[in-house]
């Protein structure tokens, strides 16, 4: 009988292969087993090898992401789900920071890119919900305004998980999530209690 494959050790793996590429220490099967208690074996039986590791890690990532924004729970006022959105973001990547260096790799390919897809659509809806309650003007492209918001996002997080700013300045996206929406048709004061709103769903809280 095969023996089953154990999820845990698929997820140590992924996870030592992440830390490893932080470190910028030489990924090899060996230096990735070393300390786990498994064989090199474990690479193949989990990923095929090592090409199929690096598509896991990046996959991961996204499958993360997704599960987070998953868990933010949709209101009655669609800025407050839009800036939610954005705070799980940068949540996502301060809990994964090692698996977020990874993700917006293009070296490494995706199993399933529609993952991917999907943390960016999650932001076309709750916009497209904000022009049909009137809170932005019927000009603008959802697409648009939502890649504008996941720039926003995105560039915050880059730093500070990978760069020079302390975590503290993940809180500048709340001005900068008001100064996007308001030029989007918003009333300032609408969008400011909004955003704020959002700031502190459950979901978007930033780990100790």
């Amino acid at each position: 009988m095969a023996r089953m494959k154990d999820p845990r050790a698929r997820s140590l793996l992924i996870e030592q292969a992440a830390r490893m590429l932080r470190d910028r220490r030489p990924v090899t099967i060996r230096s990735l087993v070393a300390g786990t208690g498994m064989s090199t074996m474990a690479v193949y039986t989990y990923f095929g090898g090592m090409d199929g590791l690096w598509r896991a890690v990046r996959q991961e990532g996204f499958t993360r992401l997704a599960s987070r924004l998953d868990g933010v729970s949709l209101s009655a006022d669609p800025v407050r789900d839009l800036a939610a959105l954005g705070a799980a973001y940068l949540a996502n990547a301060v809990a994964h920071p090692d698996l977020y260096r990874v993700m917006f790799d293009a070296g490494f390919e995706l199993d399933d890119p529609s993952a991917a897809d999907e943390s960016l659509y999650s932001l076309v809806r709750a916009v497209d919900r904000a022009k049909t309650a009137g809170r932005f003007h019927g000009g603008v492209d959802p697409l648009e305004l939502a890649t504008q918001s996941w720039v926003i996002g995105h560039g915050l997080a880059s730093l500070a998980v990978t760069g020079p700013l302390p975590r503290d300045a993940l809180t500048h996206a709340v001005p900068m999530l008001i100064a996007l929406f308001t030029s989007a048709g918003d009333d300032p004061a609408e969008c400011r209690r909004s955003v704020e709103r959002g700031w502190q769903a459950p979901s978007a809280q930033l780990p100790d």
